[in-house]
């Protein structure tokens, strides 16, 4: 099996985030300074391990490793306040580091503090399970205090690692900690020598779900099942890995043996709540997170923090799962008891903020500033917090402040993206390069005749949901979601380890026979058939990505309806520069990214219209909202169906919507999404400068 990086991610150590360059010793890794300094602490060289910390940390002032030696050595000192002081800095910059609090943890045995020792050694076994010394220090806490069970399930869990070989049981807790690259290295090593071992396999699974490659984790994980049919953790991350996947029956059916044996675990509840919501099951989702908020401890003044991240994340999920139904009353109340139970729960302001239709009063946008500007609240908090925001004051007409909120959340959200504008511009010359009229002539009436699937793609926030709204109420079709089944194929055809400079997709179409055509859309047909619970004869499958998969589409499916969903670029892109999304879409977190996204989107459409004359309909948003029926009509027409007046009065459908545009479509049709982009004319140059003669030959 090749190594876990992939191209398009990026693995980033917390030293590789949080480290500057070493600041005296140039030709000396700074690993290797680290390790002198850990060497010197494990000689009682105390003084010369904390000497030589803080001369590191003068240049690398938020290096953990650093740090943490510092305190360490302080500990040994017994200068135990001033060891406390350097981990509250540590606690600060990286709160899940486990070795912090297990060294809080000693200091407070060395205080003989008993119950803020076994704290913040509960807290340390919590994120980290593989940690010896904390579970002996636990076993030996509460053999002091009397509480001998929970001192002899301390002690079983040091036997557990005494078991495992050392290798495995010092990767495991380099992974809890983040430091994936050498963990992989470690257990890789391990595997190496001493051949197939069931726990080695199972971190080295976690660690490609970490890096996404989810295909190795699969493979390792269903090994580990036939050496250890058992072994239940082992089967947790497959049916785990196959719900990323978006397998969620053979997800659902490998979860079923851990839900017989022990119905009331949380985390097989939750796993079994994504997965329900993955088919579409929203109502069983609901109950679950429901049961599970039964469960939780009547919530106190002086509540458990893992408690309240645990109750605060239900509520999102019941929010979430809600408003996919349309009952908005309840989704704003989870949403609101969500940003109640965490004030600083940048998701669940989010959450309210991307209803479209909430407004946030007075009280709600001070504690969403105070938590924006607190020094304590996570990146990915302070993102979403961003976004709320500049929706919060948009309602109010304060523009200027709204875009400067949209501005810094784009901004934190590219920093961190390893979006790159010349993968999508080379796919898109290579699908015009392979895939031309005399192609498909040459391969006509290959792939499965079933005309079931619509597509309705184009770029997010185009109107493609009010398409999906308008269809899905005829009684012959049945709206799904987004549906991730064309991608897979996609993936297949790139390989496992893509070059997306020199890629083999899609130069791999001309490589597939009748026979591999056919079998790929019958099989997209058998995939997607769990989302079509209505029985109705036709389905849309509304992935706005497709569009950049046209060719395949039409090999594989070659009597399935497509439908372009195309708006204004300016109102559109705008649109999506104030759009957070759950995940993907890195081209929106950027005007010129999402300027050339949009004029790759018109060239490639161009080119599947001469390439298959009349197989896309082009469908702009601004013509729906001018002239509903004529538009209704001629959407129906290059469907094959009959016009029913159903469909003009989508907003009445009461079906599941899971997009962004969930409660706009359940409202009937009106302008105002028209021209929005002029509210931030002032700021939109970047944007027009990228958008080029677009702004003006969209339509063409």
């Amino acid at each position: 099996m090749s190594r876990l990086l992939r191209p398009d991610v990026a693995i980033m150590t917390a030293r590789q985030q949080f480290a500057y360059p070493a600041p005296e010793s140039p030709d000396v890794p700074l690993e290797a300074q680290v390790g002198d300094l850990r060497a010197l602490l494990g000689q009682g060289r105390h003084e010369e391990a904390l000497n030589g910390a803080r001369a590191l940390l003068t240049a690398m002032p938020e290096d953990r490793d650093l740090l943490l030696i510092e305190a360490s050595a302080l500990r040994h000192m017994l200068r135990i306040d001033e060891a406390l002081a350097v981990l509250d800095r540590l606690a600060a910059l990286q709160p899940q580091f486990s070795l912090q609090h297990q060294e809080r943890g000693l200091c407070h045995i060395a205080r003989k503090d008993a119950p803020r020792a076994i704290d913040a050694l509960l807290r340390a076994v919590n994120i980290n399970p593989a940690l010896p010394v904390s579970w002996r220090m636990l076993e030996g806490v509460y053999r002091l205090i009397g509480d001998e069970r929970s001192a002899a399930t301390a002690a079983a869990h040091v036997a557990t690692l005494r078991a495992l070989p050392a290798d495995v049981v010092t990767a495991t807790a380099l992974h809890s900690d983040g430091d994936l690259d050498r963990a992989e290295d470690i257990i890789r090593a391990f595997l190496l020598n001493h051949g197939d071992h069931p726990e080695a396999m199972r971190l080295l699974a976690r660690i490609a779900m970490a890096h996404e490659a989810y295909d190795d984790a699969e493979l390792l994980l269903a090994g580990v099942l036939t050496l250890v049919p058992e072994h239940h953790a082992a089967r947790y991350d497959y049916a785990e890995t196959l719900s990323l996947r978006h397998r969620h029956v053979e997800a659902e059916a490998a979860l079923a043996p851990l839900l017989a044996r022990d119905p009331g675990n949380t985390d097989y509840r939750r796993l079994a709540s994504t997965i329900a919501v993955g088919l579409g099951q929203h109502e069983r989702a609901i109950a679950l997170y429901r049961e599970m908020l039964a469960d939780l401890p009547v919530k106190s003044a002086d509540e458990a923090p893992g408690i309240a991240v645990a109750r605060a994340d239900l509520h999102l999920w019941l929010g979430h799962a809600l408003k996919t139904l349309g009952e908005l009353p309840g989704a704003i109340a989870a949403y609101r008891t969500s940003a109640d139970t965490r004030p600083d729960f940048g998701d669940a302001w989010w959450s309210l903020a991307n209803l479209k239709t909430y407004r946030f009063d007075d009280q709600e946008i001070a504690a969403m500033r105070t938590a924006e500007a607190a020094s304590g609240t996570a990146p990915v908090d302070k993102v979403h917090l961003s976004f709320a925001l500049g929706k919060a004051h948009e309602d109010r007409g304060d523009h200027e402040a709204a875009w400067t909120h949209y501005a810094a959340g784009n901004a934190q959200q590219r920093a961190q993206s390893l979006y790159r504008p010349e993968i999508i511009e080379t796919n898109t010359r290579e699908q015009i390069r392979i895939c031309t009229p005399a192609f498909f002539e040459a391969r006509e009436g290959w792939g499965d005749p079933a005309p079931d699937p619509i597509f309705i793609l184009g770029l997010p926030r185009s109107g493609s949901t009010l398409i999906e709204q308008i269809l899905a109420s005829h009684p012959q079709v049945e709206g799904t979601q987004e549906l991730p089944d064309i991608q897979r194929i996609v993936q297949e055809l790139q390989g496992r380890e893509p070059d997306y400079d020199n890629p083999l997709y899609p130069a791999a179409l001309a490589d597939l026979s009748a026979d591999d055509c056919r079998a790929l859309g019958a099989r997209y047909l058998d995939a997607t058939r769990i989302h079509r619970k209505a029985g109705r004869r036709l389905f849309i499958d509304k992935m706005p990505n497709n569009f950049r998969h046209i060719g395949l589409i039409h090999l594989i499916l070659p009597n399935a309806t497509i439908i372009d969903a195309r708006r204004n670029p300016l109102d559109c892109c705008v649109s999506n520069l104030k759009q957070l999304f759950a995940q993907g879409q890195e081209f929106t977190y950027d005007a010129e990214n999402i300027g050339r996204y949009y004029r790759t989107y018109l060239e490639l459409m161009r080119h599947w219209n001469k390439a298959l004359p009349g197989k896309a309909l082009t469908v702009c948003n601004e013509d729906v909202i001018a002239d509903l029926e004529g538009q209704v009509r001629r959407i129906l027409g290059h469907c094959r169906l009959d016009f029913d007046p159903a469909c003009l009065a989508f907003h009445e459908n009461r079906r599941a919507v899971r997009t962004p545009s969930s409660e706009q479509v359940r409202q009937p049709i009106n302008s105002d999404g028209v021209d929005q982009w002029r509210k931030f004319e002032p700021w939109l140059g970047p944007l027009k400068a990228a958008l080029g003669d677009a702004i003006e030959s969209w339509r063409g």
